[in-house]
């Protein structure tokens, strides 16, 4: 690597570290306040709130990186023409496509980055991150027991607890069951425990009675037990409980479409070969929106008035770009056989960035002819 190609990517890492930063910034605080909410309020303590903040982190890096990369590109070319470095190394004979083989070199490692990120550390954060939110979902009691006030669990059910000892021991527990429509059952012991279930926690009551009373005909029976165990399944929701995300599934399996993988995941074909696909088609984007930006600013010469005009045509390329990327998604995600589309939007990027390096040259060329 020449020393020109040295002193261009490493202005373009700096830039490319502060717009990350950013950015992932701006996205992790837009996560952590739902995350705050959605956990301080299920009686979380900071540390869990500190934990599934960071295994959010390495996608909200995925997600920005294509974007940082392509605004790191159109900063220091900008900079580098308002400076007239470019024009220098123009003069001295470098095509633009010359000009542009160390934004390539700077695509190629965001990408190997990017790919590091999608088909690694994602998966896995996304891994740990659903196990800990199932076993957050079957702790009952952090989600919704305080002892000494009426509780709502679930639609029709009400719960009152006077105390709950240190040891997880629940004392004087009076539990109403009006969910169904022909009776209505009324649950009291002196002392109750909780107990893991394997779809959802089992309440054990020692010492107790049951009260039904049926709608039609008012007639009620009443049941003293010694202990009796209650299983809260549809009390408590414990949503995706055994189901394992897409996003969470290994690389290799999701474009193999395993059976294994089909059954834990519920999705079909076409959905794993999309996600699949996705995660190397993606990182090409990281090559694609880079050189897009340099080879947009290189179609104009400099002025004191900056590339306003550029930029935007670059802005407009890149927005073009998402459009084809989400279109091709919606393919591959109705057909089994629609995943090549998702390589289209970073194949014509990189089709473009150099119709535009070609287009940049030729007018110089002309003159120069002339």
């Amino acid at each position: 690597m020449s020393r020109f190609d040295r002193y261009i990517l490493s202005q373009l890492l700096a830039l490319f570290g502060f717009f990350a930063l950013v950015l992932v910034a701006v996205y992790w605080v837009n996560r952590a306040v739902g995350l705050f909410d959605q956990l301080i309020g299920d009686g979380q303590s900071a540390l869990v709130f500190l934990e599934f903040s960071i295994l959010t982190l390495p996608n909200a890096i995925r997600l920005v990186m294509p974007v940082a990369a392509f605004a790191a590109t159109v900063y220091v070319t900008n900079r580098l023409m308002q400076e007239s470095e470019l024009v220098v190394m123009q003069a001295t004979g470098f095509s633009a496509f010359r000009l542009a083989r160390p934004v390539l070199y700077f695509g190629l490692t965001v990408m190997v980055m990017q790919l590091v990120l999608t088909n690694v550390l994602v998966p896995t954060s996304q891994r740990i991150l659903n196990e800990r939110s199932a076993e957050i979902s079957r702790n009952v009691t952090s989600r919704f027991l305080n002892a000494g006030q009426f509780m709502h669990p679930a639609a029709g059910v009400t719960l009152y607890i006077r105390q709950i000892t240190p040891n997880g021991e629940l004392l004087d527990l009076f539990l109403s069951d009006e969910r169904s429509p022909t009776e209505r059952a009324i649950h009291s012991a002196r002392k109750a425990f909780l107990v893991r279930g394997e779809t959802a926690p089992k309440l054990v009551m020692v010492d107790g009675s049951t009260q039904t009373l049926t709608r039609d005909g008012a007639r009620m029976a009443v049941t003293r037990f010694a202990d009796f165990t209650l299983d809260l399944a549809g009390m408590v929701s414990v949503g995706g409980a055994g189901q394992i995300a897409l996003n969470a599934v290994p690389t290799r399996l999701l474009l193999e479409a395993a059976p294994e993988a089909l059954a834990a995941t519920g999705a079909s074909v076409a959905q794993m070969r999309e996600e699949g696909h996705s995660r190397l088609a993606a990182p090409l984007l990281a090559v694609a929106a880079p050189l897009i930006g340099f080879a947009a600013l290189m179609l104009g010469s400099f002025s004191r008035f900056g590339l306003w005009r550029q930029m935007a045509l670059a802005v407009g390329l890149l927005i073009a770009l998402q459009l084809v990327w989400t279109w091709a998604g919606s393919v591959a995600l109705v057909s089994v056989t629609g995943w090549p589309a998702l390589y289209l939007a970073p194949l014509a990027g990189m089709a473009i960035a150099a119709g535009l390096l070609w287009h940049a040259q030729r007018p110089r060329r002309q003159r120069a002819a002339t």
